[in-house]
C-alpha cells in the first residue's frame, strides 16, 4: 500500500487532528501561534537558546518541562528525551520557524538532530516507542497513548509536504514522507478486530505482533475510547483514501457510536471522609450528554477500571479514591468526530 498519493494539504491536516489534552501546557507550542516578523525578534533568539540547551544528547526533548524558559544548565546526557506529552516535535517546529527568519546554523543544526532522533526510533513495522532507545518496560510498545504517535505522523508529514521545511535536505523530506507513510501502514496493523471487522486501538500495541498491550497497573490492554478518536481523525485526513482506509474509519467510527454512554453524569462532590474534599462519582442523568470510557474491556467491550493493582473493575465507584480522582476515566473524545468530522467525511468518499 503506498499513501504518498493520500498526502493532503498541511493545514487540512492539522486541522483535523486535535492535540493531545495531556500535552504540556505552554513551552514552544505557545509561540507557534507568533507571526514570521516576530521569530526574527531578539525575543524569539533568546527563546530559541533556551529550547536548544533542553535539547538531549541523543537529539529529542524532556516531558512536561518548560523548555522556553531558563537555560537548562545540566548535562546533556542526563536529559531524558521522548515523545510523550507533546514533548521533541514543537521544539522541532519552533526551531524551523526560527532558522527560516535567522538562518541561524545552531538552529538548523538542533534541528537536523531531532529530526534524525525521530527518524532513528521508528520501528521497522512503522511504530514508534514512547522513547527511544526503549528500554524493556511497556514503553517499548507501540505508544498512541496521548497522541504520541499521531504527533510524530503529523510533524512528518509537515516536514515531507510543507515550504517552511525547504531547508531540509531532500534526501531527509523523502524519508519523512516514508516513515509516515511506514506509520500510517503500522495503524492498519494494529487496529484491533472483533469477528474479523475493524473496531478501534489501545492504547499501546505490542511491537513485534500488534498486540494490544497494558501500560501502567491501571492502564489495561482496552479497547481506547479516547486515544482511537486522534488515530481515526488522521485517516480521515488523507485524500484519496484507499478502500482498506475507508473501512478502518468506518469501522471505528461504527465502534466509537455503539460505545457512547448516556444517561449519566459526572460531578464533584464532598467527601466527608476526607475532609470534605471534593470526590468524583457517576450519577444518572437522562438529560446529561453521551460519555466514553476511557477503557473498555476486550472481552465484553463494556467500561473498565482499575486502581494501582491492576484489578479491573465494571464501575468508577469501585476503585480507590485516589485514582478515581486522579485519572481522566470518562471524557466526550469522539463526539465532536461523530457529529461534526465524520458527516462530511464519508460525503466525500460515499458520494
Amino acid at each position: 500500500m503506498s499513501t504518498f498519493p493520500y498526502f493532503t494539504s498541511t493545514l487540512a491536516a492539522v486541522c483535523m487532528i486535535a492535540p493531545s489534552p495531556c500535552a504540556f501546557a505552554g513551552g514552544a507550542a505557545d509561540y507557534l501561534k507568533k507571526n514570521d516578523a516576530w521569530f526574527a525578534s531578539a525575543e524569539c533568539g533568546r527563546i530559541a537558546a533556551n529550547i536548544l540547551s533542553f535539547q538531549s544528547a541523543a537529539g529529542g526533548w524532556p516531558k512536561n518541562t518548560d523548555t522556553t524558559g531558563n537555560p537548562d544548565a545540566g548535562d546533556r546526557e542526563n536529559l531524558k528525551p521522548t515523545f510523550d506529552n507533546g514533548a521533541t516535535t514543537d521544539e522541532l517546529r519552533f526551531l524551523a520557524r526560527s532558522f527560516n527568519s535567522t538562518g541561524r546554523e545552531s538552529e538548523r543544526a538542533a534541528f537536523s538532530r531531532g529530526l534524525a532522533y525521530i527518524l532513528h526510533a521508528q520501528y521497522p513495522n512503522g511504530g514508534w516507542p514512547q522513547f527511544y532507545p526503549p528500554g524493556k518496560g511497556y514503553h517499548r510498545h507501540i505508544t498512541f497513548n496521548d497522541g504520541a504517535m499521531v504527533r510524530l505522523l503529523e510533524f512528518l508529514r509537515e516536514v515531507h509536504t510543507a515550504g517552511i521545511y525547504s531547508f531540509v535536505p531532500a534526501v531527509d523530506r523523502q524519508s519523512a514522507g516514508r516513515a509516515f507513510e511506514n506509520g500510517v501502514s503500522c495503524i492498519l496493523k494494529c487496529q484491533i478486530r472483533v469477528d474479523g471487522k475493524p473496531t478501534v486501538w489501545c492504547a499501546q500495541h505490542d511491537e513485534l505482533d500488534y498486540r494490544p498491550r497494558p501500560a501502567r497497573t491501571f492502564e489495561p490492554a482496552s479497547f481506547s475510547g479516547a486515544e482511537s478518536v486522534a488515530i481515526t481523525r488522521l485517516l480521515m485526513s488523507l485524500d484519496k483514501p484507499s478502500p482498506e482506509i475507508v473501512a478502518a474509519v468506518e469501522g471505528a467510527v461504527s465502534w466509537m457510536d455503539a460505545a457512547r454512554l448516556t444517561g449519566i453524569r459526572l460531578v464533584k462532590q464532598s467527601d466527608p471522609q476526607a475532609q470534605n474534599a471534593a470526590d468524583l462519582v457517576v450519577i444518572g442523568d437522562p438529560a446529561a450528554p453521551p460519555l466514553w470510557a476511557r477503557f473498555y474491556d476486550l472481552e465484553t467491550q463494556q467500561p473498565v477500571f482499575c486502581d494501582r493493582d491492576g484489578a479491573p473493575k465494571s464501575s468508577l465507584a469501585e476503585i480507590g479514591r485516589e485514582r478515581r480522582n486522579g485519572y481522566s476515566w470518562y471524557g466526550s473524545w469522539p463526539r465532536d468526530l461523530l457529529e461534526k468530522d465524520y458527516p462530511g467525511w464519508r460525503k466525500r468518499h460515499h458520494p
